[in-house]
């Protein structure tokens, strides 16, 4: 947007603005334009959870990198956010590895499980095309060491696919998100206690109503831009109250001050009233965490040697949270 500022509405006091949220969930149909498919989708995550629950398997819900906002009816600018979804990908395999079957709602190109850690600049030069096989076959070569972990990736995705405990759905923009999330707890929330939500992706704070956007791209020639944008609902409400009111319910907290986050996550908790908040601050989210429940604050660091060692701070949040779901579990039954 170059100079020219977004300027959201005018933030009300933190209790008057989390009323302005609830009252505007009904608005989600009328302010959120259903995206083409999302019919189809639900359809696909319905069957996905409904074997998998039949399987007597635990079925998690992983949100992942971040969502556009258009500015314009027909979109040339957006309004985006911070995320890459790196945290969504690396929690997805390790949620797979502990068992669960993985729903992994994802931005479309944001970082995606088992292919993360490796990008095309780094197979494009080590990949080699072989001999020429059986029509229709394309061999490919690669020295071990210049692709270290690939081959076990590959395999793991692989199995994961085969065995039918994976399904990823993208999205692009909020309007695509909002619905899809929707449709995923619909979908989760018969499996009770034994679906988890873990809503790591990055979801706006502001959008233009479709009613008040531009038909056309906004013209510079106008001069300096001012939008007033509205507050998004905050789906962590009707998920906790109504959509799956028997799950498990892990939401994120990133923020860049120190000294605020701890009570922010806590606010969250006493007004959503769900399991789990993971708190981080933007600097360190790689390698410190902290777990806030009702009850305890659990901080979860990487130390110098498992930096060194390849390990994700992501593996010990899902080993956290595996145990914190069981003893949720438990206690429902």
């Amino acid at each position: 947007m170059g100079a020219r500022g977004v300027v959201p509405a005018a933030l009300e006091p933190a209790q008057a603005r989390g009323r302005q949220r609830l009252m505007a969930e009904v608005d989600l149909v009328a302010e959120f334009p259903q995206p083409a498919g999302a019919a189809r989708w639900a359809e696909v995550m319905a069957r996905f959870a409904a074997r998998l629950g039949e399987q007597g398997r635990r079925v998690v819900l992983v949100t992942s990198g971040g969502t556009k906002v258009p500015l314009e009816a027909r979109p040339v600018r957006f309004l985006d956010n911070f995320s890459s979804g790196r945290r969504g990908a690396a929690s997805a395999e390790a949620f797979l590895a502990a068992g669960y079957g993985v729903l992994f709602l994802y931005r479309a190109r944001s970082a995606f499980p088992f292919a993360h850690r490796f990008p095309p600049q780094t197979w494009l030069s080590a990949l080699r095309p072989s001999d020429p096989g059986p029509s229709g076959l394309l061999s490919l070569q690669a020295e071990e060491n210049a692709l270290p972990g690939f081959a076990a990736a590959l395999r793991s995705y692989q199995e994961a696919a085969a065995a039918g405990t994976f399904l990823a759905v993208e999205f692009t923009t909020l309007a695509d998100y909002l619905h899809l999330l929707q449709a995923a707890a619909q979908a989760l929330n018969p499996l009770g206690s034994s679906a988890m939500f873990y809503l790591a992706a990055a979801v706006s704070d502001f959008y233009v109503p479709v009613s008040e956007m531009p038909q056309h791209k906004i013209q510079s020639s106008g001069g300096p831009l001012q939008i007033t944008m509205k507050m998004v609902p905050k789906m962590l409400s009707p998920l906790v109250k109504d959509w799956a009111p028997k799950a498990f319910i892990i939401s994120f907290k990133l923020e860049t001050d120190p000294s605020i986050v701890i009570d922010r996550a806590r606010n969250a908790l006493e007004i959503y009233r769900h399991q789990v908040v993971v708190a981080n601050i933007l600097e360190s989210l790689r390698s410190l965490v902290v777990i806030i429940t009702k009850d305890s604050e659990t901080k979860l660091l990487l130390s110098e040697e498992e930096l060194e060692k390849g390990i994700e701070i992501e593996e010990k949040i899902v080993d956290d949270l595996q145990s914190r779901h069981t003893a949720f579990i438990d206690d429902k039954n």
